[in-house]
């Protein structure tokens, strides 16, 4: 049995060579000890990314989370000489093969992952966490990461009601198994099933999440579909956290996902968004 599921990641910039008049080189990526760099004309140079942080069991809202994670190992496999294409492969502790295709474009990382699991159990790989690490990009520091509401927090977003809303949303939930950080769990979802952090009563509208440039001229957004929360976390990092919902014995699921990095015109972000994630625009 073959589903498909999608996520993009998306980064937006104003280059430099494009103002002079110069096509732009566009992105470049690297991965090493579990950590996806994207260098680029965008603000700091370089966005670094968990890649991945962790796949999770189902139960995890209130739960230690040593309990909810499920250990993997990652190799690279192949990597271009021109920085753009690598190709890794995760292996989980229950037996699920991930393989992943990471492509950069002109503004944008494509993503496509292929997670099966050979074994003759069912595998409880339910989501999965690429934790980006937003402090340079939005002009701030790790040092208030773990207030209620840290600087980075203001520069982040997500669409409730199908409109831009600005971090920290209003109620702010400030009580869970560990605090502080801010989870948003979509329709359809369990919310028994996302991040042991602060969960909101406030469901998101779109997988469409990110944050705008320290110059606000920028921004950072991502998304998966389907997706399981987005996620402000405590190391000065944003989340959109793809759902897996588990792999049957035998089971291959397709994933696919991006990266854009492109102005700040939110009209037009929300446009590309809807072209590349059909499924979650609602009439």
């Amino acid at each position: 049995m073959t589903r498909f599921l999608c996520g993009v990641l998306v980064v937006m910039s104003m280059a430099a060579a494009a103002a002079a008049g110069a096509e732009p080189e566009g992105l470049s990526i690297a991965w090493e000890k579990n950590y996806l760099t994207i260098r680029g004309d965008f603000p700091g140079g370089d966005l670094k990314i968990l890649y991945l942080e962790a796949y999770c069991r189902p139960g995890s809202t209130d739960r230690d989370w040593k309990e909810t994670v499920i250990g993997h190992t990652a190799e690279l496999v192949e990597a271009s000489a021109d920085h753009k294409v690598i190709k890794l492969r995760d292996k989980l502790a229950d037996g699920v093969v991930v393989e992943h295709t990471l492509t950069a474009g002109r503004d944008e990382v494509d993503f496509r992952l292929v997670a099966h699991n050979p074994t003759d159990k069912p595998s409880l790989a339910h989501w999965a966490q690429p934790c980006i690490r937003v402090d340079r990009f939005t002009g701030t520091t790790t040092a208030d990461a773990r207030t209620l509401v840290p600087a980075y927090a203001r520069k982040s977003f997500l669409f409730l009601g199908g409109k831009l809303t600005r971090l920290p949303t209003e109620p702010w939930a400030d009580k869970a198994r560990y605090t502080p950080g801010q989870v948003y769990c979509p329709k359809g979802v369990d919310r028994n099933d996302v991040n042991p952090r602060p969960l909101s009563t406030l469901v998101p509208s779109s997988g469409l999440c990110g944050c705008f440039s320290a110059d606000e001229k920028q921004i950072m957004a991502v998304a998966w579909e389907p997706y399981q929360e987005i996620f402000q976390g405590v190391i000065a990092c944003l989340h959109s956290d793809f759902r897996v919902g588990g792999l049957a014995a035998g089971e291959t699921k397709k994933i696919r996902g991006k990266l854009y990095i492109v102005p700040a015109d939110v009209a037009s972000l929300v446009k590309r968004y809807e072209r590349d994630f059909p499924e979650q625009v609602h009439p």
